[in-house]
């Protein structure tokens, strides 16, 4: 006989009756139906796709919501250390209708304060008339792969307080106040977009701060209440903390976290300074995430004394301690200790966030092997030399999950067929394939799924493009954010040469390609925008010359996100990673492709040169300048004109850039970019043009040997297994965060605890 539930155990329990069973279709079609009528309040004669979507997604969030429950109880009752990354709510045209995902947590609202004075006062220190915006919490479920486990992305949303300038209302001031309540709200109305490129706006501080302050109010209100529901604060002993939280910067983004944490401690905790920053030292760790100087943030102090005051006298202070350590290290340097300062001089006096994030935290990371190295041999060397125990690298990862078996359930099941489905858990099985490299039905069935998602994907670019293409033709991709050192306008000059050559030589055997290339350009990066704009003007003359036909094809992707990538990325064939080495700290676009059986032309920078030793160096084709020669070419001087007036295909196609072949109603229309590459181009294209058009001849020649293209397909898939985020995660966790992962299934809501 059972055992009765105690009252304790009757509150946990969670009801699913009147949940469909996932299993059971019938019971998902009544689930379906009742969120269409009673929570969408439409019937099927006006429901439109959205509504439909809608009351699917709620059917499926039931199932979700009691494993959140349940993961929620779990968590309080065995207490584990938690980690806590950044995120801001960005607004969106997803947005504009609702997100049937998140739940909002008014209960949980936190003020965070702007602007004001500091009073010093016998009694601590005070942070005064300030001006407060509230941090609304929205809740997103993100569940786990069969564990029944559900963890929460919190994001934060601004709203002004109810009395918002409520004197300024009453005595006449309704328009202003009307005006105020906007801009304060405007603080997560707007994500201002990251793209490798600083630009120091009040808005972007305050948006740092803002979700930095809400998620510190809030991560150590969970600290002190530690009891699933509990709103009793039981456990007061701060010193606690990095035992039970940890918290990951993401990039210099959320490097306020540091003075924010030590104003709570100080001010409000009224904690002692070397207790503060040890509790802070041993809680923050720093993911640095691009060695780009343009991109590493550096903000003018007179902005931080008008908008976060005390947190620039903490920020002072720590700067001083940090210096005074630096010297006694280093006596009579006062270069390294200008250089180790994290206030900059000079003109505008500047805080450097990263020397902050490196200062406040115990570990720093880089996301490839190569890329953890360039910052300790050049950005953070001073750093580095001080704490050599502080630096690793945690090389980044993709999660097998979305990025196979939901993108590309085709191969993911002709894997299974050979190795069994454990690899979805443990990628590192994907070894196994290695035994069946030289197997006929394998490479016929690997090369079978390719063709197939290049039939849909074909039919997808005719239905969305209007421009109708070879499904058996090579699907050349480069998808990435556009930027200078992504090196879009290398592919262009190859899409310029191919063209010329064919047209040369019409009668020639070409090995057919469709190039693609999709990104986003920032909305103030006016070179991003001009390449994109180059790159569908050649589109426009390759794709309407009959002698070309369909031997080769240019299509810019638009719009290009996540729900794209799952489409084009099973598709294609060649993926291009061809940064100037050094300049890419990892990329994990590099990886998607890899993993679903395309080849890598790349040079050896961020993640390819680790993906070049698990795969194999013969099965990618690797080709330009390597770091130390870049590195080279800088101090002897990168001579753009020497490459220019040597290699006559490059001059032609220069030549057509500027002579306005491309643009032929507004022949100075790239002007600017002609003039970049010519003159003051820091990735240098030029120079690895000749070595990447002889690698692009090499692809072109195996693509027409389809077994042994497919052959190093195989190698490649089965190499793939260092890059699942499952074991950047699990490194994060033993080696910064002092956590075991844990592989543990919770009980489903429905079975008995």
């Amino acid at each position: 006989m059972a055992k009765p539930l105690t009252d304790q155990d009757k509150k946990k329990q969670i009801s699913v009756r009147g949940l469909a069973g996932v299993e059971n279709v019938a019971d998902l079609k009544t689930n379906f139906n009742r969120h269409l009528h009673f929570t969408l309040v439409k019937d099927r004669n006006v429901a439109t796709k959205r509504d439909y979507y809608f009351a699917l997604a709620n059917t499926v969030r039931d199932h979700l919501v009691g494993r959140w429950i349940r993961t929620q109880q779990h968590y309080y009752e065995k207490d584990p250390k938690l980690c806590f990354f950044r995120q801001v709510e960005e607004a969106d045209d997803w947005l504009r209708y609702g997100n049937p995902w998140e739940k909002a947590r008014p209960e949980y609202m936190r003020p965070v304060h702007f602007y004001g004075r500091v009073e010093h006062t016998v009694d601590g220190v005070q942070w005064v008339d300030t001006q407060v915006v509230l941090a609304l919490p929205y809740d997103t479920p993100v569940p786990g792969y069969r564990n029944n486990i559900v963890n929460t992305m919190r994001l934060w949303s601004a709203k002004a307080p109810c009395d918002f300038n409520l004197k300024d209302f009453n005595v006449g001031g309704y328009i202003q106040a009307v005006l105020d309540r906007n801009l304060a709200e405007n603080i997560s109305r707007v994500l201002y977009p990251n793209d490798n490129f600083f630009e120091g706006k009040e808005l972007r501080l305050k948006q740092e701060y803002f979700v930095v302050a809400a998620t510190l109010q809030d991560i150590i209100r969970r600290f002190k209440a530690s009891k699933f529901g509990s709103t009793d604060f039981v456990r007061m002993d701060l010193s606690m903390l990095p035992d039970k939280v940890a918290i990951q910067l993401n990039d210099t983004h959320p490097a306020l976290a540091i003075p924010e944490l030590m104003r709570i401690l100080l001010d409000i905790e009224k904690l002692t300074w070397e207790k503060s920053w040890d509790i802070v030292i041993r809680t923050c760790a720093y993911t640095n995430h691009t060695v780009l100087p343009e991109a590493l943030e550096r903000w003018p102090v007179d902005l931080f004394q008008n908008l976060l005051p005390r947190h620039l006298e903490i920020i002072y202070e720590i700067n001083r301690r940090h210096l005074e350590r630096v010297s006694k290290n280093y006596p009579g340097d006062a270069d390294r200790m200008r250089r180790m300062s994290l206030i900059e001089e000079g003109g505008t006096k500047k805080i450097n966030m990263a020397h902050l994030c490196i200062v406040g935290s115990h570990a720093v990371n880089g996301v490839a092997r190569i890329h953890s190295e360039i910052i300790k041999d050049t950005v953070f060397k001073d750093f580095y030399e001080m704490d050599p125990q502080k630096f690793q690298n945690k090389t980044n990862g993709i999660t097998p999950r979305r990025w196979l078996v939901m993108c590309n359930p085709g191969l993911a099941e002709v894997l299974a067929e050979r190795i069994g489905e454990d690899y979805i858990r443990d990628l590192d099985q994907l070894k196994k394939l290695l035994d069946f490299v030289n197997d006929d039905a394998l490479i016929r069935d690997v090369a079978k799924v390719k063709q197939e998602n290049k039939i849909k994907f074909a039919a997808h670019l005719e239905e969305h493009y209007k421009v109708k293409i070879n499904p058996s033709s090579m699907f050349d991709v480069q998808v990435k954010r556009i930027h200078e050192y992504k090196r879009q306008l290398l592919n262009c000059l190859h899409i310029i040469t191919l063209y010329n050559r064919i047209k040369k030589e019409p009668n020639k055997s070409w090995t057919p390609r469709t190039i693609m290339i999709g990104g986003k350009a920032a909305p103030g990066y006016h070179t991003a925008k001009m390449i994109i704009k180059l790159i569908t003007a050649i589109g426009d003359i390759v794709n309407n010359d009959p002698v070309v036909g369909d031997r080769l094809k240019v299509i810019f992707l638009e719009n290009y996100r996540v729900t794209l990538a799952e489409k084009v990325i099973p598709a294609a064939d060649l993926s291009e990673q061809i940064s100037t080495a050094g300049t890419e700290a990892s990329g994990t676009g590099n990886m998607k492709f890899m993993l679903n059986g395309a080849l890598t032309i790349g040079t050896m920078d961020g993640a390819n040169v680790e993906m070049a030793e698990e795969a194999g160096e013969e099965n990618l084709f690797i080709f330009g300048m390597r770091v130390p020669d870049v590195e080279a070419m800088e101090k002897k001087g990168y001579d753009a004109m020497e490459y220019y007036n040597r290699i006559p295909e490059l001059k032609q196609a220069m030549d057509q850039i500027s002579g306005g072949f491309f643009s032929p109603d507004h022949p100075a229309l790239f002007k600017d970019l002609v003039t970049m590459l010519m003159h003051h181009d820091r990735f240098k294209v030029f120079a690895d043009y000749e070595a990447y058009i002889k690698c692009q001849d090499k692809v072109g020649a195996l693509y027409k040997n389809p077994k042994e293209w497919t052959k190093k397909v195989i190698h490649n898939i089965a190499g793939c297994g260092k890059f699942s985020s499952d074991r950047t995660i699990s490194q994060y966790a033993r080696e910064i965060w002092g956590m075991e992962p844990s592989l543990e299934k919770i009980a489903a809501p429905d079975d008995p605890r």
